[in-house]
C-alpha cells in the first residue's frame, strides 16, 4: 500500500491496521496519494549503500535545538537522577511557592535527569549517546524537550555495562568529538523497538567484539596500544573514539559522508530530507527529517553510525535497488499502533508492520504540527 508520509501529522486506523504520518483517510482497499518521498540513486561503498531521498514537502526547523548543540553551548545539562538537586531553572516570583526537587534515592541505570536552559525548544533523537556519569548511556525514544524546562526524567539504555562510577554526574559528548556518537542500526533498533536492557547490551557486545576482530586484522604493526585499548573499553563510545576504529569508521564514511554532502548542496532546491541506508544488499534503516537543514546537522554522526554497521557486518558483495528502497519508505501500513504524546510539545507514534517497525515524532508546539522526524527499521 502506498501512502502519503510526510503531508500533515495524524495517525490513522485502518481495519485492523495503521497509516502513519497519513493526510486523509484512506479506506479499506484502497490506496492513498503517492508517497511525497522519492528515492534517488544510491550511493555505494564496500558493502554501504545509501540512498538520499527528497521530499515534495519541507518545513521550518530552524526553530529546534539539537543535542549536540546544547551539550557543546552548555545550555542543555544531562546528569545522574540522583544529582537532580541544583538544576531546578526558574527562580519563582515572589510570593510563589513551588515543590522542592528533593535528592533522589540515587543513579539509576535506565534513567537521567535533562534541564533544557535554552530558549528553543530541544530535539532528542534516539540512539544518540551521552557520555560520563556512571555509565555512558544511549536516548531510548525520540521526544521534544520544551524551552526553559525544569528537570525532565530521560528514559535511557547503558552501554557501558562495565562501569558503574565517575569523577562526575554530569554528561557530554565524547571527549575530542565534534559531533555528539549515534548508536549503529543494530543498538540503536534494540533501544527504540525492544526496549529491553539485556537487548542493548547483547548488541553493544557483539559489536564491540566484531570491531575488534576487524580492527586487529587490519592494524598496522605501530598500532598495538590502540588495538589492546580497544579489547579493555567497556564504553560504546569510547571504541568509537579509539584511533584505529575511527580509521576504520572513516573509510566507509568518508566517501559517503563527501558524495551525499554534495548531492545535498546539489539537490537543496528539491528538499533532499533523509536517507534509506542497506548493508550487505539488504535495506536496514531509514531516517527522515522535516527539512534539508535539520538532515544536515545529524548527517555527520548518522554517517558514521551506519559506517559502524557495515563495518561490524561480514561483506557478502549483494546489492539492493533502488525500486526496493522506494518500496521500503512506501510501505507504512502497520497491524499495531502506539501513541505517547505531551500535549502542546509532541506525539511519539510507533508503528509495527510485517517486517519492520517505524517511529514518527510530530511536532505539537505552536506553529509546527508536522512530523519532525520519521525511522523506520527492517526486524
Amino acid at each position: 500500500m502506498k501512502v502519503n508520509l510526510f503531508l500533515g501529522a495524524m495517525v490513522l486506523v485502518i481495519g485492523s491496521g495503521l497509516l502513519i504520518g497519513g493526510h486523509r483517510e484512506v479506506r479499506a482497499g484502497e490506496l492513498a496519494a503517492d508517497s511525497d518521498y522519492k528515492v534517488l540513486p544510491p550511493i555505494r561503498h564496500g558493502n554501504l549503500t545509501v540512498f538520499p531521498v527528497v521530499s515534495a514537502t519541507s518545513h521550518d526547523t530552524n526553530g529546534f535545538l539539537t543535542l549536540d548543540e546544547g551539550l557543546r553551548s552548555g545550555e542543555v545539562e544531562v546528569t545522574e537522577s540522583g544529582s537532580v538537586r541544583g538544576m531546578i531553572r526558574r527562580r519563582p516570583p515572589r510570593g510563589v511557592i513551588v515543590p522542592d526537587y528533593p535528592v533522589r534515592d540515587g543513579a539509576q541505570v535506565n534513567k537521567l535527569v535533562l534541564v533544557n536552559n535554552s530558549k528553543r525548544p530541544l530535539l532528542l533523537l534516539a540512539g544518540e549517546i551521552v557520555t560520563g556519569g556512571k555509565q555512558d548511556r544511549v536516548i531510548g525514544k525520540d521526544r521534544i524537550v520544551p524551552a526553559e524546562s525544569d528537570p525532565i526524567d530521560l528514559d535511557v539504555f547503558c552501554v557501558e555495562p562495565g562501569r558503574w562510577v565517575g569523577p562526575s554526574a554530569k554528561f557530554d559528548m565524547a571527549s575530542g568529538a565534534s559531533a555528539g556518537v549515534m548508536a549503529a542500526p543494530s543498538v540503536r533498533g534494540s533501544a527504540m523497538a525492544a526496549k529491553d536492557q539485556g537487548r542493548v547490551w547483547s548488541e553493544v557486545g557483539k559489536a564491540k567484539q566484531e570491531m575488534q576482530v576487524q580492527v586487529e586484522a587490519s592494524a598496522t604493526p605501530a598500532a598495538p596500544a590502540t588495538v589492546a585499548e580497544l579489547g579493555r573499553t567497556t564504553s560504546y563510545a569510547r571504541m568509537m573514539q579509539n584511533d584505529e576504529v575511527k580509521s576504520k569508521v572513516d573509510s566507509v564514511a568518508r566517501p559517503i559522508e563527501q558524495e551525499y554532502e554534495s548531492t545535498i548542496k546539489q539537490l537543496r532546491d528539491r528538499k533532499a530530507i533523509g536517507v534509506v541506508v542497506a548493508v550487505n544488499g539488504e535495506i536496514v534503516w531509514a531516517d527522515l527529517f522535516a527539512s534539508t537543514n535539520l538532515l544536515e546537522k545529524y548527517w555527520p554522526k548518522l554517517v558514521r553510525s551506519y559506517a559502524t554497521e557495515a563495518v561490524v557486518t561480514r561483506a557478502k558483495g549483494a546489492q539492493v535497488s533502488e525500486k526496493t528502497a522506494q518500496a521500503f519508505l512506501e510501505d507504512m501500513h502497520g497491524r499495531h499502533e502506539t501513541v505517547d504524546r505531551e500535549p502542546g510539545l509532541y506525539r511519539h507514534t510507533e508503528v509495527s508492520g510485517d517486517g519492520f517497525k517505524a517511529f514518527e515524532l510530530t511536532s505539537l508546539l505552536p506553529k509546527t504540527g508536522f512530523a519532525v522526524h520519521i525511522a523506520k527499521m527492517s526486524e
